[in-house]
């Protein structure tokens, strides 16, 4: 009996899949632990949702530091994920060299419908793992906002956040790395 294992792919050979036009140009793929996955397709409420934070994050965070949208991020050696929004440090070439790095990253945000549990159970421990402090998921299933902040790694090696927050869509939230701005939720959740 022989096993099959799945070929299992770097940050470069993923760069190199795309430079060979595997991918079309609307593909909505990710690669996480070395496995390219297909995003879930948005819908309306996803898509009211993140133009309505990229509005709010615009016009509060300024010129303080630089907000990418569905971007790569290079998490390791086998993990580039593309989050629904990022607030990153600013750098001089706005990242034409290289995609940002966990230490790069103030904020990693999703927005999740179908792709709740995704986010939750894969990204959470992905962005945990990799010392991203803080992490948000605006849950367009329950209707409220998410916050981890403090990565740790548990006892069996699983990773994960200390705290969680939950903020209704009425409320008001402090972005965790400019704590002088706020974010009224009620100005990003749809209607």
């Amino acid at each position: 009996m022989s096993l099959t294992t799945a070929k299992r792919f770097t940050v470069a050979e993923y760069h190199r899949l795309a430079e060979l036009g595997f991918f079309e140009e609307n593909d909505r793929v990710e690669l996480i632990k070395g496995e390219i996955i297909q995003m879930a397709a948005k819908g309306k409420p996803h898509s009211v949702c993140n133009t309505r934070l990229y509005r709010e994050l615009f016009t509060l965070v300024a010129e303080r530091a630089t907000l990418r949208g569905q971007e790569p991020i290079i998490i390791s050696e086998d993990s580039e994920p593309e989050p629904d929004m990022v607030i990153v440090q600013n750098h001089p070439d706005d990242y034409l060299a290289n995609h940002p790095r966990p230490s790069d990253v103030f904020l990693a945000i999703e927005i999740a419908d179908s792709s709740l549990k995704y986010d939750q159970e894969v990204k959470l421990p992905l962005y945990a793992k990799a010392g991203i402090y803080d992490y948000w998921i605006f849950n367009l299933v329950d209707n409220y906002l998410e916050c981890y902040g403090e990565p740790y790694q548990g006892l069996q090696g699983k990773f994960g956040y200390r705290r969680k927050l939950i903020y209704l869509p009425n409320e008001l939230v402090n972005l965790p790395c400019f704590p002088d701005l706020v974010v009224d939720l009620s100005k990003v959740f749809p209607g």
